[in-house]
């Protein structure tokens, strides 16, 4: 038998399920609304996608899609798995997509669905291969062997000139931060474009490892159409940068893989836009399924926000991210998750208890430049609740040892235990 990709779904319809469940494997392989006269029994049973299983599952509540047909009083929920022959697409990801989430979100008999998980045979990861730096590569560059990977995001998001970022950049540089990044909403605009932030930013860098024999890790977002990617990072290495910055869903994860071909640096992968395709419990993809895809197509770094964010995920979901994408998967490197959104000092215990690990890279945006004290004292309450929690010591012990650490509890409340 040829290898499969077995793609789990859960679904609302108010046609038998198993009807339902047929009706979304043949519009996703061989069939149409009706038999056709060359979709013989050998076509189908070479190519079309099979139903697994399917457990129905209790009803949420949610509204139905718009366009769904059906009585609404006969609505059930099912989770179910199909699978789809290799044969059908080949390892490739781009037709992997078409299959497993082309026209299926919009099938009127479906009231919801929604991609959960994806089991993919090995094939994916010996053509794309993957991170190639990964978390070993990264804590290489960024000369931080073991801990938590502190690191920031430029604020303000965009407004600030080439000359006022470097600026930024120094001041952080000398608080010991070990890693920056462009905002995603800073690309290649008119007011600070790419090249003028590489001049301004990668002396001041180097100055610093000059006098100390360490420089941060700054991720310049290279974002922009497919065929000005390449340019853009070659600029950042030809100056000696030693990340870039892509926004996924931006260039797609072809675009990805297109970058992850000739990178000479890790490539931060940045999920803007992510919300759009899985905010939504009745419609897209999970982050669990979409995770896979993402670090296969080269993201040595993935975000997946962090707890107590700002944005919608629950601490739960937060954390059931990380653990995905700290899963291994079919040989190819660690990707190393990296954890956003509100974060500061205060959540560094709960977090270190709940994941077990410090092999994160911790952004705090706010949390740094937004410190009572300035940025470096941001860095700092950072770095010590970090290694507090790394040595098991409570988060009363934490504070008592860091001003840094407490003074920060002025501005953004208690830590969490």
């Amino acid at each position: 038998m040829s290898e499969h990709v077995t793609a789990t779904y859960v679904i609302e319809t108010s046609l038998p399920l198993m009807q339902a469940a047929e009706t979304l494997a043949g519009e996703q392989s061989t069939g149409t609304f009706v038999r056709v006269e060359r979709e013989s029994d050998a076509v189908r049973a070479r190519f079309a996608a099979q139903v697994v299983d399917l457990e129905e599952l209790p009803l949420t509540g949610d509204s139905a899609l718009p366009g769904t047909v059906g009585d609404p009083a006969l609505r059930r929920r099912a989770r179910m798995r199909l699978r789809f022959p290799l044969d059908n697409f080949g390892p490739s990801i781009p037709n992997l997509q078409a299959a497993v989430a082309g026209n299926l979100f919009e099938i009127k008999e479906l009231a919801a669905v929604k991609l959960t998980d994806l089991d993919l045979p090995p094939a994916f990861a010996a053509r794309y291969g993957g991170p190639k730096f990964g978390l070993a590569g990264t804590r290489e560059r960024m000369g931080r062997p073991d801990g938590a990977m502190i690191g920031t995001i430029v604020k303000p998001s965009i407004g600030l000139s080439p000359a006022e970022l470097a600026e930024v950049v120094g001041e952080l540089a000398e608080a010991g931060v070990d890693f920056i990044k462009d905002d995603e909403l800073q690309g290649n605009g008119p007011s600070a474009p790419l090249a003028d932030r590489v001049a301004a930013v990668m002396p001041v860098l180097h100055r610093y490892a000059d006098r100390t024999g360490r420089m941060p890790m700054y991720a310049f977002n290279i974002t922009d159409d497919i065929h000005l990617l390449e340019a853009n990072h070659d600029l950042v290495v030809a100056a000696g940068g030693t990340c870039v910055m892509v926004c996924i869903n931006m260039v797609g994860l072809a675009g990805l893989a297109h970058v992850r071909r000739f990178t000479q640096v890790p490539i931060h992968g940045h999920r803007a836009m992510f919300g759009a395709i899985s905010r939504s419990p009745q419609v897209g993809f999970s982050f669990r399924a979409w995770q896979q895809l993402a670090r296969l197509s080269g993201a040595d770094h993935l975000h997946t926000n962090g707890i107590s964010n700002k944005f919608y995920e629950s601490d739960d979901e937060v954390l059931a991210s990380i653990a995905d994408v700290r899963t291994p998967l079919d040989g190819i490197a660690e990707t190393v998750p990296v954890l956003s959104s509100g974060q500061w000092g205060g959540l560094a215990h709960a977090t270190y208890r709940a994941v077990g690990s410090s092999d994160l890279l911790v952004l705090a945006g706010g949390g740094i430049h937004g410190h009572p004290d300035g940025a470096a004292a941001g860095v700092e309450s950072m770095r010590a609740a970090w290694a507090s929690a790394e040595r098991g010591e409570s988060t009363a012990q934490a504070l008592a040892a860091s001003p840094e650490l407490r003074r920060a509890t002025e501005r953004f409340g208690a830590v969490r235990d």
